[in-house]
């Protein structure tokens, strides 16, 4: 059992960050366009200032039903190296009661400008049982070949420094959550894989989503919400089953939160669901009166 919590655990922390990933095209070395979205100018953002989204994480198995975990997104602004920016707080954690099997701690920040949405900065403190993680990711887009300065330490692999290869479409896991919020799905075909990119520790991944349209479901303690539907190809790992998808639903109105979501472990399901929200830009219109 303690094993099979050590997985689940892990898993279920980094689960609220997938959602990100879920959502972008990334560019090749040429610079080609991400994955088609609304826009990137301030006026015209899915979010602004002061919004902050409560998530809870949940993991069924056999006769384990249960939330054991919750996250928290935050946005604030402030002036960064002379940049009008965006900083995004993420903080997730194991419940109390999960706490005595394995203790779980995630802490992401993410500076990225607030026309353009370009990302300046991004740290990561982890704590995952034994495992620890430290990132810290400075970007360098005026360089010659602009590249991600990083200062990495995992307790498996230790502390090193290292440039990671950055193009327009190179995202850390917050900037890319923002980001992804602003995808036109209008103009994006229902079916087709898109590739995305994302960088976390050490190394780049590439994999891809799939839109499948709209639908209207229901969320615990919440209601019934219009949302847009679609789906992203895991990592395959000692959690994740690599030959399915994880399955997003965001809200299918001006503020595209992801309101829910369901992925596959390689023992049992976890999902995660949008538990309370402030500071919206938009009316939570897609909330379905009863």
């Amino acid at each position: 059992m303690m094993n099979l919590c050590r997985n689940i655990l892990a898993s279920l922390a980094a689960c609220f960050l997938c959602v990100a990933v879920q959502s972008k095209e990334s560019a090749d070395s040429s610079g080609t366009a991400c994955v088609p979205v609304m826009t990137v100018e301030e006026d015209g953002l899915a979010f602004q200032n002061g919004e902050k989204v409560d998530f809870v994480m949940h993991y069924k198995w056999g006769f384990i039903n249960s939330d054991v975990g919750h996250a928290t997104v935050k946005l604030d602004t402030l002036t960064f190296n002379g940049h009008e920016a965006f900083r995004c707080s993420v903080y997730g954690r194991t419940t109390k009661f999960y706490d005595v099997f394995f203790k779980v701690r995630e802490d992401f920040k993410s500076w990225f400008t607030r026309d353009g949405l370009r990302p300046l900065k991004f740290t990561r403190d982890t704590e995952e049982g034994g495992y620890r993680a430290h990132n810290t990711y400075l970007y360098q887009w005026d360089a010659a070949e602009p590249y991600i300065s990083a200062d990495v330490f995992t307790s498996s692999l230790g502390q090193k420094s290292m440039e990671i290869p950055l193009t327009p479409c190179t995202f850390d896991l917050p900037a890319l959550f923002f980001y992804a919020r602003n995808m036109d799905f209008d103009v994006i075909t229902p079916g087709i894989r898109y590739p995305m990119t994302f960088v976390i520790d050490d190394e780049v991944y590439n994999v891809y989503f799939i839109l499948y349209g709209r639908e209207t479901i229901k969320v615990k303690d919440i209601g019934r919400v219009k949302t847009i539907r679609f789906a992203a190809k895991l990592l395959e790992g000692e959690v994740f089953k690599g030959e399915e998808d994880m399955t997003i639903w965001v809200t299918d109105d001006g503020n595209r939160i992801p309101i829910y979501f369901e992925a596959p472990l390689r023992v049992g399901k976890a999902t995660g669901r949008v538990t309370g929200w402030t500071g919206l830009k938009y009316p939570f219109s897609s909330l379905v009166k009863e």
